[in-house]
């Protein structure tokens, strides 16, 4: 992150505030755009991005798609629902990052999509549009990174700490990467956790190692262990909890110190004294 400091020094006064905002207005936009239309168009389709018709003139379309809302085929409510949830944890980066991190975040997993996009079509012509589905997941990975115990409430119900529904995305993704009929897919996939590793791939490694450290000197304090004395035995017949593990063993009271006996012998046995 050293680098990251120095730039955000030199360049920091030219970030973009609001940047999440922005991104919800211009999809709230487009979204209503979509409604509003008569059937047989398609909003969706002219802001995605195509490489073959970037290639042909239509460059707006390296910006318009991120104004595709994710699940925007989805109920209205779902849709709504994911505005509200990407604006709790966008300006929750911002806040934390601030505008010129955040901001550098995001440019990184935009521009690794579009790299994507067109090392795909170089290949395979025609290999199918981009929307911003996975940068949007690579914010979601980030926040659950950094607060991985907020709490999401299932359907409206059931609270859900957000780690497990990062560890869900990651499986996710790694069954896309495995089984996705699509190069494009597998492409956009490593292209959204680029950014997240690139901003947290220092840090779980540093975790790992720790990790590591810490389960070898454990396994090593467990080898220089001596053995285990016995919990319980008994003074009279030297009956252990061992040999007879569902045995009750008791403490006389009378007795002078921590004198164990087994059932047979707590009430008929000598006590033990101080002089003894």
């Amino acid at each position: 992150m050293k680098l990251l400091d120095r730039l955000e020094r030199r360049f920091g006064r030219y970030a973009v505030p609001n940047l999440t905002l922005l991104l919800i207005v211009g999809q709230v936009v487009v979204y209503f755009a979509q409604l509003m239309l008569p059937r047989g168009g398609d909003v969706f389709l002219k802001f995605a991005l195509f490489p073959e018709l970037v290639l042909e003139g239509q460059v707006w379309r390296l910006v318009t798609f991120l104004f595709i809302p994710p699940a925007a085929g989805a109920f209205p409510i779902f849709v709504i629902f994911f505005w509200l949830i990407y604006y709790m944890m966008g300006t929750a980066l911002e806040t934390t990052w601030g505008d010129f991190r955040y901001g550098v975040f995001l440019a990184i997993g935009y521009l690794a999509s579009i790299a994507a996009a067109f090392l795909v079509e170089a290949f395979t012509p025609g290999g199918g549009a981009v929307v911003g589905d996975y940068l949007y997941g690579s914010v979601f990975l980030a926040f659950a990174r950094l607060y991985p115990d907020f709490e999401i409430m299932l359907f409206f119900v059931l609270p859900v700490k957000v780690k497990w529904f990062a560890r869900l995305t990651w499986l996710l993704y790694a069954y896309q990467l495995l089984f996705s009929q699509t190069w494009v897919e597998r492409l956009l996939i490593v292209a959204a956790v680029l950014n997240f590793l690139l901003f947290f791939g220092g840090e779980i490694w540093r975790d790992a190692k720790q990790g590591h450290k810490r389960m070898r000197r454990q396994s090593k304090q467990l080898k220089t262990k001596g053995p285990t004395k016995l919990a319980h035995e008994c003074r009279v017949c030297g009956l252990t909890s061992d040999m007879a593990p569902k045995t009750s063993f008791r403490y006389c009271s009378q007795c002078e110190g921590q004198q164990c006996y087994c059932p047979d012998h707590i009430r008929d046995h000598e006590h033990v004294t101080s002089e003894q």
